[in-house]
């Protein structure tokens, strides 16, 4: 297919795919349900173009919105109390989330409250899910991503800061997935290079450790494969030819492939970035390019069996790690990664902490080679004092 067309597909949720269809946003909020949308997005797009024409294009259709911005880019739990809030107090009946991986994380993790009265938190993932039998259904949810990155739009799991703790928990209930995903490449054309090469690494970090996690599932092995074949092919022009459609078409679509992979898990990159990301406040994708290199090392024996299937899907002729793990340095050479955590003004006084922390994130227990507090301190000084 050329990434120019617009397809409709239907797994694992329906997905509308192509240039342009952001216009058709009325048709989908309706045969989702809704009659008055609110719009989630964080603070960062909440002046964006195309926010605007989406309000603009629902209120002409008679399907009266309201906006909420008011998420961080490393959304906190007490903004989505106040999302909450507002949904209830507009009367709206919907979710439109729109933005990256914050805006579309704080946009789900108020769809699981919004018709409840249930604590935020007995949504965490490790957690049995609450019984909702005698509880309001989860109102409609409609995913919109503008960065090709965290391929957040197909799952209702969103990583919530609890700011009590400053540790990153993932929220979830499995009666809650959206009931579409938006994929226009257009919405991303806009995005300046530095968060196109950011959110992009965010998205091959996802499709690595997907693949990387132990055990047996053709299903998402073979969309992480191809989730990096496409951001392997189209990363580098998307970066540097920032108004390619194809190339950020190719990008989004390889982005959410490898977000539905890590259905299957994730690995020790994000487990130490989700607790940066809590502590700090960084970019989640650029703190998982900075993470990337120190625990592909740590990981390397026990990823051996996996190392020849992702060199063809980067095109690398040599199958060895060493080669693998040149690819990976010199591409975020190229993309202008810094080498190491000091260089976005993480102190090396936090090493203990974010071990600590990182070991009870849930994509700690799926990595292929259990740590100990100790050896993820080792990765952590690593990242912060070296780097790559």
């Amino acid at each position: 297919m050329t990434m120019l067309e617009a397809q409709d597909w239907n797994f694992p949720v329906p997905i509308a795919y192509g240039p342009g269809r952001i216009a058709e946003i009325a048709d989908f909020c309706r045969n989702a349900g809704m009659t008055k949308p609110l719009l989630v997005t964080d603070r960062g797009s909440r002046e964006l173009p195309f926010i605007a024409s989406i309000m603009h294009t629902l209120e002409d259709n008679d399907l009266p919105c309201a906006l909420y911005a008011g998420i961080s880019p490393n959304p906190r739990g007490d903004e989505i109390a106040a999302g909450r809030e507002m949904f209830r107090q507009g009367g709206h009946d919907g979710i439109v989330a729109v933005g990256g991986g914050s805006g579309m994380d704080g946009g789900k993790a108020i769809a699981v409250v919004a018709n409840n009265d249930i604590d935020l938190w007995a949504f965490e993932f490790e957690q049995t899910p609450p019984d909702m039998t005698n509880e309001a259904a989860f109102p409609p949810l409609i995913c919109i991503p503008t960065t090709a990155g965290t391929g957040a739009e197909t799952e209702g799991t969103a990583m919530i800061t609890e700011v009590e703790r400053m540790m990153k928990f993932c929220t979830w209930h499995p009666q809650l997935k959206p009931a579409l995903a938006l994929l226009d490449p257009e919405i991303t054309a806009g995005l300046p290079a530095n968060l196109t090469a950011w959110t992009g690494c965010d998205a091959m970090v996802h499709a690595i450790e997907a693949y990387c996690v132990p055990g047996f599932h053709p299903l998402c092995d073979g969309i992480a494969l191809e989730g990096l074949r496409l951001i392997n092919t189209w990363l580098p022009t998307a970066v540097n030819d920032p108004a390619n459609i194809e190339a950020r078409g190719g990008m989004l679509t390889g982005s959410c492939l490898a977000g539905i992979a890590f259905l299957k898990g994730l690995g020790m990159v994000h487990a130490i970035s989700h607790m940066v990301g809590a502590e700090y406040d960084t970019h989640h994708g650029l703190t998982n390019a900075i993470v990337l290199p120190a625990v592909l090392k740590f990981n390397a024996e026990s990823i051996a069996d996996k190392i020849p299937q992702i060199c063809d899907a980067m095109n690398i002729g040599d199958h060895s790690f060493e080669a693998f793990y040149r690819r990976v340095c010199d591409l975020l050479d190229q993309l202008d990664i810094p080498r190491n955590l000091a260089d976005i003004g993480i102190p090396d006084d936090c090493i203990t902490a974010i071990a600590e922390k990182a070991i009870q994130d849930s994509a700690a227990a799926t990595n292929p080679r259990r740590a100990t507090v100790a050896e993820i301190e080792s990765i952590v000084e690593t990242v912060i004092r070296h780097g790559r």
